[in-house]
This record gives C-alpha cells, sequence and structure tokens, in this order.
C-alpha cells in the first residue's frame, strides 16, 4: 500500500557543473578538447599498432585493447555533458541513467583488469626475458584479455540488475556529471542495504585484488631490477614500466579519492574532481605517455603521420 502511494520518476537531472554558471563556456572547450585529443591520440595508437608487425607482441596487444578501453570509456559520458553544457538542460531518462551507470562501470573494470594484465607482462619480460616467449603465448594473451572482458561484463549488469528492484520517488537530483552508483543508491525510497552491500563487496574486491596483484608484480620487478650491477642498467630495464606505473598511479589514485570522498556529501567536488581524472584525463594521457616514453611506438606514429601528410598532398 505503502509503494501504491509513492510517486516514481521518469527521469534524473545530472546537476554536473550547474554550480558554475560563468564558467559553462570555458569548461564546455575545455572538455571537448580533452575528449579530441584522447580520441585521436587513441586512434592513432591503434592505427601505429596495426601498421606494424614489429608491434604485434603481447605488451602492445595489451597496450591496443588498453586503448579501445580509453576510447569507450570517456565516449560513456563526455558527450552528454557537453551536450548538457551547451543546452543548458540537465535531464537523463531512467533507461538511459541505468545504461550509462553500466557502460561507465564496465569500462572502468576493464581499465582497471588491463593495468593487471600489464603489470604482469612487464614482470615476465623483466623477471624471465629468456622465457618470455614461451610463457606469453597468442592462447594467453587472449585469455588475459577474454577473462576480464567476461567480468567486465557480468559485474554491472549484476548491479544494473540489482537497480531495477529499486523504487525512486521524488529526489530525482543528483549530484554528478554522469549517472554514478554511489549517487544514485542514495535516492532511492527503497531499502537499499544489499545493493551497498554488493558495491562494497563486489566492487571493493574486483579493485583490490587487481591493486595486490600489481603490488606483487612490482615488487619482484624491483627485487630483479635491484639484482643488476650497473645504475645504468637499472634505470634501462625500469624505464620500461615507467609509462605503465604512472598510469596505474593516476589511476588509483583516482579511484581511492571518488571512494574515500563519496562517503560524505560535503566532498561533491573532490568526487567529481577524482572522477574526471580516472574517466577523462586517463584516457587522453595515456597515448601520450606511452608514445612519449617508447621510441618503437613513436617510430610507427611517425609513418602514420608521414603517410597521412601524403595523402592529404
Amino acid at each position: 500500500m505503502q509503494r501504491e502511494n509513492q510517486t516514481s520518476i521518469s527521469e534524473f537531472l545530472l546537476l554536473g557543473f550547474s554550480s558554475w554558471p560563468e564558467q559553462q563556456e570555458l569548461l564546455f572547450a575545455l572538455f571537448l578538447c580533452l575528449y579530441l585529443a584522447g580520441l585521436f591520440g587513441n586512434i592513432f595508437i591503434l592505427l601505429a599498432i596495426s601498421s606494424d608487425h614489429r608491434l604485434h607482441t603481447p605488451m602492445y596487444f595489451f597496450l591496443a585493447t588498453l586503448s579501445v578501453v580509453d576510447l569507450c570509456l570517456p565516449s560513456s559520458t563526455v558527450p552528454k555533458m557537453l551536450l548538457d553544457i551547451q543546452t543548458q538542460t540537465q535531464s537523463i531518462s531512467y533507461p538511459g541513467c541505468l545504461v550509462q551507470m553500466y557502460f561507465c562501470m564496465m569500462f572502468a573494470n576493464m581499465d582497471n583488469f588491463l593495468l593487471t594484465v600489464m603489470a604482469y607482462d612487464r614482470y615476465v619480460a623483466i623477471c624471465h626475458p629468456l622465457r618470455y616467449s614461451t610463457i606469453m603465448t597468442q592462447h594467453l594473451c587472449i585469455s588475459l584479455v577474454g577473462g576480464p572482458w567476461v567480468i567486465a561484463f557480468l559485474n554491472p549488469l549484476l548491479h544494473t540488475l540489482m537497480m531495477t528492484r529499486l523504487h525512486f520517488c521524488s529526489n530525482n537530483v543528483i549530484h554528478h556529471f554522469f549517472c554514478d552508483i554511489n549517487a544514485l543508491l542514495p535516492l532511492s525510497c527503497s531499502d537499499t542495504s544489499l545493493n551497498q552491500f554488493l558495491v562494497l563487496a563486489v566492487v571493493g574486491l574486483i579493485f583490490v585484488v587487481p591493486s595486490v596483484c600489481i603490488l606483487a608484480s612490482y615488487s619482484l620487478i624491483i627485487s630483479a631490477v635491484m639484482k643488476i650491477p650497473s645504475v645504468k642498467g637499472k634505470f634501462k630495464v625500469f624505464s620500461t614500466c615507467g609509462s605503465h606505473l604512472a598510469l596505474v598511479i593516476l589511476f588509483y589514485g583516482a579511484i581511492t579519492g571518488v571512494y574515500m570522498s563519496s562517503s560524505s556529501n560535503s566532498s561533491t567536488e573532490k568526487d567529481t574532481a577524482a572522477s574526471i581524472i580516472f574517466m577523462v584525463i586517463v584516457p587522453v594521457v595515456n597515448p601520450f605517455i606511452y608514445s612519449l616514453r617508447n621510441n618503437e611506438l613513436k617510430g610507427a606514429l611517425k609513418k602514420i603521420l608521414g603517410q597521412s601528410k601524403i595523402f592529404s598532398q
């Protein structure tokens, strides 16, 4: 009887950056530039890897997959955010909100898994260089990517289906620029204890286990590097991990910021800033970090850009 008296809502309002009315044009230009930079950067990475047979190795296979994910992750939020800023409308339908939440979680999970897989790849390359080709077989590489895709597909599906059992009443204001599960749950007038438990248990497990694996991989890498007698040799070996390590620090730093700040209503701006880092900034930074620090990739990119100049003439 109580549920019949409740009013169901058909849409949510994404407040996003509406609290900064004077900076709307600047925000639009900033996020558009970031989105396009990440879009073209990751596309060039994919073109460079696919066109150069020397880059058809496990490391670049994982990097190409990461570029695909980094194309999709910001695409699940930024276009809608740009439309809201440009049109000054913040509404998103209830089904649209669940769809956005699903894809955000899926690609964020996949980003996390790929960073873990790439850490394992670097561990094998540095700690077992002579056995690298026999360990990192094509079958293993496909499994290391295919397995995470299955988990990344099923995990957000579980949370999305659990969201459909909830009832939303009059409060439909989301203090965020996208439909984040942590922002949606407090709006429900149903019992969300099971949903919150799943977020803490499943999402926590999905991020804690990979982070432990990454720490274990780098502990073994550091141990192996310290056994190298020359400082130059140590730097040369460890420099192969520099790009990946930078992304790991940036990604997990932002994720920690999201889940540490989401417990407090007064930390909405910090939560938004942390989300922007791992959903917008990291996908933009990824291709530039790898291309600037990798001579093989830089060479392939120069060929791609050289060919594009020839065709433009």
